[in-house]
């Protein structure tokens, strides 16, 4: 049976990002976007990755232009973006789709696990990958990162 470390994403640098590569930690993918309403949760990212990366938390950020055409940039202007407007460290990957027939693997993987309720409708949905590879849960675009729902998962799956 898979889990999320048996997929890959590619960094906004070009680079392979095997999510192998963080075998006993949790991670916080997040689909994200430059113009959205939602874009200010990059700085809540950034504190909740800054407060919790020491304990095992990996936040990945996955830019997509799939709602409302709001990450239109390059992978150069949405990184530079990012680091100069929300002064984002967490990594990044190139843009991606995260619903569909052409959607990422990882995607198809977690949409079918969290089931068509938990699969992203809109920029900032949140999926929550326990240290083991199992999806651990998911979260809608308007849960904030720092929020009480966030916070009580993360204990759960950072011990």
């Amino acid at each position: 049976m898979a889990n999320a470390h048996d997929f890959a994403f590619t960094r906004l640098s070009g680079e392979k990002l095997p999510l192998s590569d963080f075998l006993g930690k949790a991670i916080l993918v997040v689909n994200t976007a430059s113009e959205c309403g939602y874009t200010p949760q990059y700085e809540e990212l950034e504190k909740l990755w800054q407060a919790n990366k020491d304990k095992g938390l990996v936040v990945l950020g996955v830019p997509c232009n799939q709602f409302g055409g709001q990450e239109p940039g390059t992978e150069a202007e949405i990184g530079a973006f990012c680091k100069k407007n929300y002064g984002v460290t967490f990594p990044l990957t190139a843009k991606n789709d995260v619903k569909g027939k052409a959607a990422h693997p990882f995607y198809q993987w977690a949409g079918k696990e969290a089931g068509p309720a938990g699969q992203p409708k809109w920029n900032f949905h949140k999926y929550l990958i326990a240290r083991d590879g199992a999806l651990a849960g998911w979260f809608s675009s308007a849960t904030k990162p720092t929020g009480p729902n966030i916070r009580k998962a993360l204990e759960k799956v950072l011990g």
